[in-house]
């Protein structure tokens, strides 16, 4: 109470006395501080109960008010005072000591405060750096401490300076040289000797002045910690007396002391104050975002940066309970990492697990955003990181486990992240780790080489429908990803040299074919006794779709060798027989309702593939080696094995599985297009393209419509049921077949939209 009234007192005299230039007023506030210490005899009272934070408030508006009325840049005499007097010193001892009780609150503050409000730049000072290095040791030491807050506000506004100038970092990159002298370490190798100067030089190779060196002034060589700062010969008696406490480290390994922001940013991660953590992170990633490279190699190498954000992931990745389902995987809201805030009591849609399912995707997403926003060097260590330590280490096993159950989990996690990813560095590592780095042409002999993408693969045909499902919808949105890699691997490195094709040089006879608009050797559909019941109202006439091509020119004729649109079109259209179509008794069912999707996801692809440079033509065959073997690679050979038996397949099988066919087919790449939507293609011997696995299922499925009784109405009637036109009712004879059937033809009227919107975006200047 007494040392209330005193202060109360104090203010009240203060603004009765005349006043004082600022450089008076500022020692005088620094000297009543000092004299505190001196003078006083009880050191457990806490320091809210002294007139400290008074003084110190005041001294920080004196600071203030001095640069406003000074000109930009210019230092005035009480900042010389500061920072001549080692004032941030003295009260970095005094915080470190916390004594009065409470005292490192207030330097913590202080710090903040003056970093903060004054404009000039202060931290190049030697005099300013050295101190805010010690204290940011102090910081993360302890955690769930009641200066918590300070600290890590006291972090963020250093993280935002560097910011500004992140030149400045090169003052927080410790010398590892008085590390180990000041552990006595005496055997120090010439080669350490030389690999300490060099962490010490500037980015421009040019080694630093003695006085700028990070710590050090003139010929100072000790810790820093052990050098005590200068003070009034009274205030140095009090201040040797103050006794530091040992207080408990927060458990965290510490290699070294080379980057002591980032060490202690890394402890405050893990305070239970989740509004602390989340503040530590953004430090964190302001940091990873400097450009200078010693910074980013201290990041990587000298910290345990990497360790943590690999070690949580793979922790919060294995409380996941093993019975999430998968569905709750895929549904579940969209997740930003520093928004997980989450009340099972508030959550209608709650299941078990969503509170770690959440706690895992939002980490997942802090991981992304940092090496999205990291320097380059810093963000491809964080990336090989998480691949070699929680990708192979943690995610591999349990995706090459033999429960379907847990097969089913970890293939929909995989789905999640695949999904979630943005940073670019960390998506090829995630290919490299799905597809492997291989480039080289597939043999049937070698399809296990990467035995995770084999055995994804495989999952596509599983047993299990649901898995299946799960693994084409992960490829498919990896197909979506922009990453040159994930096609080339899966489908391109198969098709380089065109083997597929057999090639036959043109004669004059077939040049006169060629004019009459049909290509050497190709097969006329319309002759081909599996197409003799085509309907006319299911072709477009060669005018129709002529009109909507562009004129020949001398630069770009017409019969160029490619075949022409409208057979392609007509192709598709046509491969189902009449009998076995039900769309044209559904209004808005046509082919034309594919057109303005196919031409919304070409135009996506053509920007995601822009930047891959590939050809505008396909290679020529006089320059491919077609005596090699062809193989259509892993990938393709189980989605055109599945696309045989879409008549016996579940109904959603066959939905996903035409669907990631589609997604291939958008590719603007000419061998793609050619081998999945040029129908009149010279297929090489025993090779098949998509057009001829779907002519084979068209064979066969003429020979089982002759033995189903009734089967056009029960065909229109499984359409109704699917669109919601028809109420559910009894069971319908050869459901399977049925649905087949009405995938089929939707995917035929697929195709044939994709190859006209992709003709008309070529032929278009």
């Amino acid at each position: 109470m007494f040392s209330k009234f005193t202060s109360i007192l104090q203010h009240a005299v203060e603004a009765l006395a005349p006043s004082l230039p600022l450089q008076e007023d500022f020692v005088y506030h620094w000297k009543a501080i000092t004299h505190y210490y001196i003078e006083t005899s009880d050191d457990k009272a806490p320091v809210t109960d002294t007139n400290i934070p008074s003084h110190l408030e005041q001294m920080l508006d004196i600071l203030v008010q001095e640069e406003k009325e000074r000109e930009s840049g210019e230092t005035g005499p009480c900042m010389e005072y500061l920072l001549h007097h080692k004032i941030l010193e003295t009260l970095y001892t005094l915080g470190k000591a916390d004594c009065p009780p409470g005292m490192k609150q207030q330097v913590l503050g202080f710090y903040t405060k003056l970093l903060g409000r004054i404009k000039q730049p202060l931290l190049p000072h030697i005099n300013v750096h050295r101190p805010v290095q010690k204290l940011i040791r102090l910081c993360g030491e302890v955690l769930a401490t009641p200066t918590e807050n300070e600290e890590i506000q006291f972090l963020c506004i250093v993280c935002a300076k560097l910011k500004e100038d992140p030149y400045l970092v090169n003052f927080f990159l410790e010398n590892k040289l008085k590390s180990l002298a000041s552990k006595g370490a005496a055997s120090v190798t010439a080669e350490d000797t030389l690999k300490g100067a060099e962490s010490l030089s500037t980015d421009t190779g040019q080694p630093c002045r003695p006085e700028e060196l990070p710590g050090a002034s003139g010929t100072e060589q000790t810790e820093l910690d052990d050098e005590p700062p200068p003070q009034t010969d009274d205030l140095s008696t009090g201040l040797e007396n103050l006794s530091v406490a040992s207080l408990p480290e927060a458990t965290v390994v510490r290699p070294n002391q080379d980057y002591n922001l980032v060490n202690s940013l890394l402890n405050l991660t893990r305070s239970p104050d989740g509004r602390i953590a989340v503040k530590a992170c953004e430090g964190l990633m302001l940091l990873a975002s400097l450009p200078e490279p010693k910074a980013a190699k201290c990041l990587t190498q000298s910290t345990c940066l990497c360790e943590l954000l690999t070690d949580r992931l793979a922790a919060l990745y294995k409380a996941l309970p093993p019975s999430v389902d998968p569905l709750d995987i895929e549904t579940v809201e969209a997740i930003n990492w520093g928004l997980d805030s989450y009340s099972h009591k508030e959550d209608a849609s709650a299941f078990p697990g969503k509170r770690a399912l959440i706690s895992f995707l939002s980490w997942f997403d802090y991981c992304d955003q940092l090496i999205k926003e990291a320097q380059k060097t810093t963000a491809v260590a964080l990336a090989k990181a998480i691949h070699e330590r929680f990708f192979i280490g943690v995610m591999e096993p349990q995706l090459m486990q033999t429960s379907e159950m847990g097969i089913l989990t970890s293939t929909a996690l995989l789905h999640r992240i695949v999904r979630q990813v943005t940073s670019n560095v960390l998506l090829q590592e995630m290919v490299f780790f799905i597809l492997g780095e291989q480039r080289e042409p597939e043999t049937l002999a070698d399809m296990n080489r990467h035995p995770l993408r084999h055995r994804l693969i495989e999952h596509c045909d599983h047993i299990s429908d649901e898995i299946s499902i799960m693994t084409l919808r992960m490829f498919e949105h990896l197909l979506q990803k922009p990453n040159e890699h994930i096609l080339y691997n899966l489908v391109l490195r198969n098709l380089e040299e065109r083997n597929y094709t057999e090639y036959k040089p043109l004669c004059p006879e077939d040049k006169d074919v060629v004019e009459n608009g049909q290509i050497a050797g190709a097969v006329d559909l319309e002759e081909d006794p599996l197409f003799t019941d085509i309907s006319p109202d299911n072709t477009l006439s060669n005018q129709e779709w002529l009109s909507s091509s562009p004129p020949a020119t001398p630069d770009h004729p017409r019969n160029d060798g490619k075949t022409e649109v409208h057979k392609i079109v007509n192709s598709f259209l046509c491969l189902v027989p009449d009998e076995a179509k039900s769309s044209y008794h559904v209004e808005g069912t046509g082919y034309d309702t594919y057109l303005r999707d196919a031409h919304r996801q070409f135009r996506d692809y053509c920007a995601i593939c822009l930047r891959w440079e590939w050809p505008g033509s396909p290679k020529a065959l006089e320059k491919c080696n077609l005596e090699a073997t062809f193989f259509e690679g892993h990938f393709l050979k189980v989605l055109f094995d599945r696309m045989g038996r879409i008549l016996d397949q579940p109904y959603d099988v066959n939905l996903q599985v035409t669907s990631v066919l589609s997604r291939l087919s958008l590719f603007p790449h000419p061998h793609v297009h050619e081998y999945l939507l040029d129908p009149y293609v010279n297929l090489a011997s025993g090779c098949r393209s998509l057009f001829s696995v779907i002519v084979r299922v068209v064979g066969d499925l003429m020979v089982r419509i002759q033995r189903i009784q009734d089967f056009t109405p029960k065909l229109l009637l499984v359409r109704k049921r699917l669109l919601g036109l028809e109420p559910e009712g009894p069971m319908v004879d050869h459901i399977t077949l049925l649905e087949g059937v009405i995938v089929l033809e939707e995917f035929c009227k697929e195709l044939a939209a994709i190859a006209f919107v992709k003709y008309h975006a070529s032929s278009t200047p």
